[in-house]
């Protein structure tokens, strides 16, 4: 069947999926500042409302964006690496049976780095929890890194740019198979509920990473 550029992405799965790569890129670069660990904070927190929604989303958006389109087992897993390793690889117009793993095992591990580092954060648990919450962290950047030479891979076997089609929402697939609604006022509303939760962090004292940005300017005083 003659494949054509059809919609697979909506626009809630696409923003949800940069928003949690930024936060995910800030929270990283922010973990080792004791003047930014407010803004580190700040987006684990965001981070979790956005897995939060995904979960939502994963059960009532649309047909691709739904955990039951990508909830495959290990026999499915072993079978497409196969054929990546012979270089015909099979082809699913959503996510691929490894990247749907990936994808499992990035949700838990947010949520998990998210609570140990709630916890840590209120001085709970002690020296273990916050040596778990490194553990966490530091599995979360293996798993992206994998994730993300899959997605090269994947896309150099398949000939399709598959970052580009997280971007514009299209893939090569058979007419019938795209969906139909790209879901814009959910997307607006997701990105706007991100960008509220930021600026009345900017504008109220009493949120967390206001309170240590003033203290540190205090110390600094």
């Amino acid at each position: 069947m003659r494949k054509s550029r059809i919609l697979v992405w909506d626009l809630p799965t696409r923003a949800f999926h940069w928003l949690l790569a930024l936060c995910f890129a800030g929270a990283v670069a922010t973990g080792e500042s004791g003047q930014l660990h407010g803004v580190h904070v700040a987006c684990g927190t965001t981070m979790l409302g956005l897995v939060a929604f995904r979960i939502v989303w994963g059960l009532v958006g649309t047909r691709y964006a739904r955990f039951r389109s990508f909830a495959f087992g290990p026999g499915s897993v072993l079978a497409y690496l196969r054929s990546l390793v012979r270089r015909s690889p099979e082809h699913h117009v959503g996510h691929n049976p490894a990247g749907s793993w990936a994808i499992w095992a990035l949700l838990s591990l947010v949520v998990l780095a998210a609570a140990t580092g709630y916890a840590t954060n209120e001085g709970l648990g002690g020296d273990w929890l916050e040596g778990l919450h490194e553990g966490v962290v530091n599995t979360l950047l293996l798993v992206v890194a994998v994730h993300v030479a899959g997605v090269l891979v994947s896309s150099l076997l398949h000939r399709e740019n598959l970052a580009r089609a997280m971007l514009n929402g299209y893939k090569r697939g058979a007419p019938g198979e795209g969906i139909r609604l790209r879901h814009t006022a959910v997307a607006a509303a997701l990105v706007l509920s991100v960008a509220a939760f930021w600026v009345a962090g900017s504008e109220r004292p009493s949120l967390p990473w206001i309170q240590e940005a003033h203290a540190d300017t205090s110390g600094r005083g």
